[in-house]
C-alpha cells in the first residue's frame, strides 16, 4: 500500500501506559491491521489531523481537556468524514459514564473489560469498513466536484465563443442599417434580427453570470442606491413592452427613499430579470402590479401578475438552475432556466431574499424581493438620479481617423471593417496577435481596436508591445473581447489598454468612444473600463 494509504488505514492507539500501547499494535498486527501508538493526547491529536482510519483508547485517558481536544479535532473533519472511536471501559458505572461523555463525540464503540478478542477482531474490522465507506463517499465527492468545476470552466468559455459570432451579426445589422434598404419588409426584418439577436446576448450574459457566481468571482461594486430608481429604469424599456402586448400595468412606489447598498448594475439585473419573466409568462391582455415599498428595515420590490402561474412543485424548484416553467407556452418563449437562480444568487449576495408564490396553475405568480434598508447613519439621498448604465446615444465620430482592427474573427473582423468605413475612418487589419504589433508600428494608427483570444499573442501581450514601442500617448487602445469578468478587465487595463469593451459590442458605445478619440487625438491612458 502507498504511504498514504497506510496512514488513512491504520489505527491510532492512546493507552494508559506505553506497554499497553505496544502490545495493542502488535494485536492489530495480527489481523493485518496497522497501528501506531501515541505516547500522548497530544501526539494522538496530530495523528488523527494526518490521517486515521480509526481510534483505540482507554476510558484511563479521557480527561476532560483530552475530550474538550478531541471535540475540537473531531469539529474539523471534513462533512464525509465520522471517524471511529472504540472505547474500552471498566464494568458497571464506568461504562456509563463515558457513554455520557462520549455522545459528543459521535461514532464512538464503548466495550467493556475484560474484551474478548473476538469481539475486538469484530468492532476493529467495523470500524475501518465504515471508514472505507467513508473514503468512497470522499472520492464521490472530489469527482463531483470536479466534474461541477469542469462544467463552469465549459459554460464560461462557451458564453466566451458565442459572444464572436453574435459581434459579427450585430456589426452586419448595423452596416445595413447604414447602407440597406428602407423598404418595409426589410426593415422589419432587421429589426426581428436585432430583437433576437439581444435576447441571445442576454441568455449568453445569464450564462456567464451563472458560472462566474458559482466559481465565486462575481464581486460587488456596492454603494447607496435608490431601489426606486432601479426599477424606473427597467420599466423605461419593459414597460413600454408590456404595455405593447396589450397588458395593464400598475405601478405603485413608495414616496420615501428606498436606500440599499447594492451595485446598481447587479440591482438592475435582478429587477429586470423578474420583469422580463413577468411579461413572457403573461398572456396578453393580461395584468401586472409592481412596487416598492419599505417595510420595518427593508425595502421590498413586487411584481405579481395574471399569467401561467406555478405548481406547488415548481415552487419548490423554481429557483434552481436549468429548471423551466411547466407551460406548453414556455418553450415559445426561449430561456435556459438560468434568470431565477442568479437573481437568487445576485439577491443574497446583497444580503437580501427572494421567494415566489402562486395559487397554482393559472393563477398567477408573485415575486417579493427584500433588501435590508441603508442604515440611518450611512443614508445620503440625492436629489439626482443615477442615469441607466451602458446607455450611449449612436453619435458618429468625426471622420478620419486611422483605426488598426486585431481580431481573428474573419467575419467579425470584416464586418467591423465596413462599419468603420462607412463612419468615415481608414482602417488597417490583422489577424493575429504578432501581425498586430507589426501593423501597429508600422502604420502608426491613432486608434487600435484588439480582441483578447489571438493566435501567436494574446491581446494583452499586443498592448504590453504596442505601448513599448510607441509610447503611452500615441495611440488609443480599446480592448473588444468575449472575456468579461473583472480580473480579465484588471489585466486589460494593467496591460495597457484604455477601455475595456465586452463583445457584441454595442456600435453606439465604440462610436462614442471614437468620436472622443478624434477630437482629442490618440486617448490618453485611463483606468476605466466600459462594457456594452
Amino acid at each position: 500500500m502507498a504511504e498514504e494509504e497506510i496512514r488513512e488505514q491504520r489505527v491510532l492507539v492512546l493507552a494508559p501506559t506505553g506497554r499497553d500501547g505496544v502490545l495493542a499494535c502488535q494485536l492489530l498486527a495480527t489481523m493485518d491491521v496497522p497501528g501506531h501508538a501515541c505516547a500522548g493526547a497530544d501526539e494522538l491529536f496530530r495523528e488523527i489531523a494526518s490521517g486515521a482510519g480509526a481510534v483505540v483508547l482507554a476510558d484511563e485517558a479521557l480527561h476532560p481537556e483530552v475530550v474538550d481536544g478531541l471535540l475540537a479535532v473531531l469539529g474539523e473533519q471534513p462533512p464525509w468524514s465520522d471517524l471511529p472511536l472504540i472505547v474500552f471501559t471498566r464494568s458497571g458505572e464506568s461504562s456509563e459514564q463515558v457513554l455520557e461523555t462520549l455522545v459528543p463525540l459521535g461514532n464512538a464503540t464503548i466495550l467493556e473489560r475484560p474484551v474478548r478478542l473476538s469481539t475486538l477482531v469484530s468492532a476493529v474490522k467495523a470500524a475501518l469498513r465504515a471508514r472505507r465507506r467513508q473514503y468512497e463517499v470522499r472520492g464521490l465527492l472530489a469527482r463531483q466536484a470536479d466534474a461541477d468545476r469542469r462544467k463552469d470552466e465549459f459554460l464560461a468559455m462557451l458564453g466566451h465563443e458565442l459572444r464572436n459570432p453574435m459581434a459579427a451579426i450585430r456589426n452586419a445589422l448595423w452596416v445595413l442599417d447604414e447602407v440597406g434598404s428602407q423598404d418595409e419588409r426589410e426593415v422589419r426584418q432587421r429589426e426581428i434580427i436585432m430583437r433576437q439577436t439581444r435576447h441571445l446576448v442576454r441568455m449568453v450574459d445569464d450564462l456567464l453570470d451563472v458560472s462566474r457566481v458559482t466559481l465565486g468571482k462575481i464581486s460587488l461594486q456596492r454603494r447607496p442606491v435608490d431601489l426606486r430608481d432601479v426599477v424606473e429604469r427597467c420599466l423605461v424599456e419593459l414597460g413600454i413592452k408590456s404595455l405593447a402586448r396589450g397588458n395593464e400595468l400598475d405601478l405603485a412606489v413608495e414616496t420615501r427613499t428606498a436606500l440599499v447598498m447594492g451595485d446598481p448594475v447587479r440591482l438592475e439585473q435582478v429587477v429586470c430579470n423578474l420583469l422580463q419573466n413577468a411579461i413572457k409568462y403573461t398572456p396578453r391582455g393580461g395584468r401586472l402590479w409592481v412596487s416598492v415599498d419599505i417595510e420595518n428595515i427593508e425595502a421590498v420590490f413586487r411584481v405579481r401578475d395574471t399569467g401561467v402561474g406555478l405548481s406547488p412543485g415548481m415552487l419548490r424548484t423554481i429557483f434552481e438552475p436549468f429548471v423551466q416553467v411547466e407551460s406548453s407556452r414556455q418553450r415559445s418563449e426561449g430561456g435556459l432556466g438560468l434568470g431565477l437562480p442568479l437573481v437568487r444568487s445576485l439577491v443574497e449576495m446583497h444580503g437580501g431574499g427572494v421567494e415566489a408564490r402562486s395559487d397554482g396553475p393559472g393563477q398567477g405568480s408573485e415575486f417579493i424581493v427584500r433588501f435590508p434598508l441603508l442604515s440611518e447613519d450611512r443614508r445620503k439621498p440625492s436629489s439626482r438620479r443615477t442615469p441607466p448604465t451602458g446607455t450611449f446615444s449612436l453619435v458618429k465620430p468625426a471622420a478620419g481617423l486611422h483605426v488598426l482592427v486585431v481580431e481573428d474573427n474573419e467575419d467579425g473582423r470584416e464586418s467591423l471593417r465596413e462599419l468603420l468605413e462607412i463612419w468615415g475612418h481608414r482602417v488597417s487589419v490583422a489577424g493575429s496577435g504578432p501581425e498586430g504589433v507589426e501593423m501597429a508600428f508600422s502604420i502608426r494608427p491613432e486608434v487600435a481596436l484588439v480582441d483578447i483570444g489571438l493566435p501567436g499573442m494574446d491581446g494583452n501581450e499586443v498592448a504590453r508591445r504596442i505601448r513599448s514601442l510607441l509610447g503611452a500617448g500615441e495611440i488609443s487602445l480599446i480592448a473588444m473581447t468575449g472575456y468579461g469578468q473583472p480580473e480579465d478587465r484588471r489585466r486589460a487595463l494593467q496591460a495597457g489598454f484604455d477601455r475595456y469593451l465586452v463583445k457584441p459590442v454595442d456600435p453606439a458605445v465604440l462610436s462614442q468612444l471614437l468620436s472622443e478619440a478624434s477630437h482629442r487625438g490618440a486617448a490618453p491612458r485611463q483606468a476605466a473600463a466600459i462594457s456594452s
